[in-house]
């Protein structure tokens, strides 16, 4: 097999990221190894990697109702004023906010995420267009990309979400809200949400609840303009569960912002900078899951596909040289009762002869319709690529599975579909769950005293 160059994406990623967390390193080398192995079954390009399924960067969302509470928070926490209060409506884009140490705020359209790996959304557009035909020309008017000169943005990306409620929401919206909250690592859902006129999207409180067990989501109350004790804060947090409750969100942590915040390291505002401290962390559990999904779903995912896809085109292609070859049968017995055939088959010279030269037209003509069944195939598993979502080539790996006796033999498995395959796949995800552990090992330490005891046990 060809070696696999490391791709120039890889390459950067690690340059940037490596220096501030090491285990993302070692990530990257297992990413590679992954790459050559979907590289020699025909999945990826040379220069492409898995890496790019996922932002590298750490993802913070903001999902709130139509209040300013959510704008007001953003611009006290980083320090800085976006946009006026007045025209900052449902009807605003989805917002990733970035660090430039430039001191002037620059807005760029939403192509510049949309063909940018290294950032959120890179070729959302492509799921728009599959999912909502003759959006995804529309990029422009649900993104945008704003570099601001704040420090609190150092190392991380906040993406700011227009107001979702019954009363505005579009398709493109919702597939968009679904999106940010899968690619977060943490997100602020805040609680003027759930108080407007309007009852909040059934879909959204669905998609919250999908992700309620992850750890991600925060609910944020504002109740800035009252002082409020421990003892009343935890009324107004149990409060909110009940109600929550009720709508299937049972669980998650909540913050709440009173005038404690503002005299006091207390209460909310230390919370959600704990939490935002720690979003690196939980950055790299997410890549390093992300990880672990790319190399299951090549034995659990992509190859059942690309079999299911060879075992329906080999029935096709043999059903129609059956009936063929039914076809010549049938002028065979009529040759038989017409002109005693068969007697010229048991001829020592003229018999093999005879059978070689159906052979002849029988095996190119069982190639050939092969592979016009294979067109529809492929175009079938390019659609289903699109509808899983994978960045693999099915397609390729099908076309791969293609050779001469593969054709005329009655092999259905995809090529690389065995036991080395699965080996090497099972010691990326050794390698991957070593590299969990590690991140593990920074947040427990066991003295020497107490290994050495339960070591004994």
């Amino acid at each position: 097999m060809a070696e696999k160059t490391v791709s120039k994406h890889l390459i950067n990623l690690e340059k940037h990221f490596g220096l501030t967390q090491p285990v993302l390193q070692k990530a990257g080398k297992i990413f590679h190894e992954l790459d050559q192995i979907e590289y020699d079954l025909g999945l990826i390009e040379m220069d492409e990697t898995t890496a790019r399924k996922n932002s590298w960067w750490p993802v913070v969302s903001l999902i709130g109702g139509n209040s300013p509470t959510k704008y007001n928070f953003i611009s006290q926490y980083l320090g800085l004023s976006l946009q006026s209060p007045a025209v900052h409506t449902a009807t605003h884009k989805f917002t990733v906010l970035q660090y430039t140490p430039q001191t002037h705020q620059v807005t760029l359209p939403g192509t510049a995420l949309d063909v940018d790996s290294r950032l959120p959304f890179y070729q959302i557009s492509n799921r728009l267009e599959q999912s909502l035909k003759g959006e995804g020309g529309k990029i422009n008017g649900y993104l945008e990309l704003k570099t601001l000169n704040s420090d609190k943005l150092k190392g991380k990306l906040f993406i700011d979400t227009p107001a979702f409620t019954t009363a505005y929401h579009s398709p493109a919206q919702l597939l968009l809200t679904q999106y940010v909250l899968d690619i977060s690592d943490l997100s602020f859902i805040f609680t003027d949400l759930f108080e407007a006129d309007e009852p909040v999207s059934e879909e959204l409180i669905a998609s919250l609840v999908a992700h309620q067990d992850s750890n991600k989501l925060i609910y944020i109350i504002d109740r800035l303009g009252m002082s409020l004790d421990a003892v009343k804060t935890n009324e107004v947090i149990n409060a909110w569960q009940k109600k929550l409750a009720q709508l299937g969100l049972d669980s998650g942590e909540f913050v709440v912002l009173s005038d404690a915040d503002s005299n006091q390291n207390f209460g909310g505002l230390a919370m959600i900078e704990q939490r935002l401290a720690n979003v690196e962390n939980d950055r790299s559990y997410r890549v390093l899951h992300s990880l672990e999904k790319s190399i299951r779903a090549i034995d659990e995912l992509i190859m059942p596909t690309v079999q299911t896809a060879l075992q329906q085109w080999k029935e096709r292609a043999n059903a129609t040289t059956l009936i063929i070859m039914g076809f010549i049968v049938s002028l065979i017995l009529f040759a038989e009762i017409t002109m005693g055939f068969l007697d010229l088959l048991l001829d020592p010279i003229i018999g093999p002869l005879t059978i070689l030269g159906i052979a002849a037209i029988l095996i190119p003509t069982h190639l050939f319709i092969s592979k016009v069944h294979a067109k529809f195939i492929i175009k079938q598993l390019n659609a289903d690529q699109k509808q899983l979502n994978l960045m693999e080539s099915l397609s390729a790996l099908f076309e791969k599975s293609l050779s001469f006796w593969r054709i005329l033999l009655p092999v259905t498995d995809p090529v690389g579909n065995n036991r080395k395959t699965r080996a090497k796949l099972a010691q990326l995800i050794e390698k991957n769950k070593e590299l969990i552990q590690s991140l593990n090992d920074g947040f427990s330490h066991i003295d020497e005293e107490e290994s050495t005891f339960y070591s004994k046990l």
